[in-house]
């Protein structure tokens, strides 16, 4: 698959309508390379997606183009814990590819907080 095709198919997850607003979510936070918005189907009692403008598919895929936007990923994912609360500590994850658990292939980073946080999950 070329990179044009991907770019194609990651722009037409539910994430890239969220991001042209064409379907709701409950954003959180935006800048001009992120969005972020609540988790419809939260893991924990703060659960929030943190989500690059850029449609890169999977965390996998990115390029050393992109090293700038990842940390920015991650320090947006900081800014909002900071804002949801999350002073006690969270989780940050990011799933890669099927066996990774990866359901949604636009590169997202989850923000987990407001309770004990087990390893092993479950």
């Amino acid at each position: 698959m070329t990179n044009k095709k991907l770019h194609m198919t990651t722009q037409d997850t539910i994430f890239g309508k969220i991001i042209r607003r064409e379907i709701p979510a409950n954003i959180v936070y935006e800048d001009d390379l992120a969005l972020a918005f609540k988790d419809i189907n939260p893991q924990a009692p703060v659960h929030i997606l943190v989500i690059p403008k850029k449609p890169i598919p999977k965390l996998a895929e990115a390029e050393p183009e992109d090293q700038a936007l990842l940390g920015h990923l991650l320090l947006t994912a900081q800014r909002v814990a900071a804002q949801a609360g999350l002073t006690n500590g969270y989780r940050v994850v990011i799933n890669t590819g099927d066996d990774g658990g990866q359901t949604v292939y636009h590169l997202h980073l989850h923000i987990l907080g407001g309770r004990h946080m087990a390893w092993p999950p479950g």
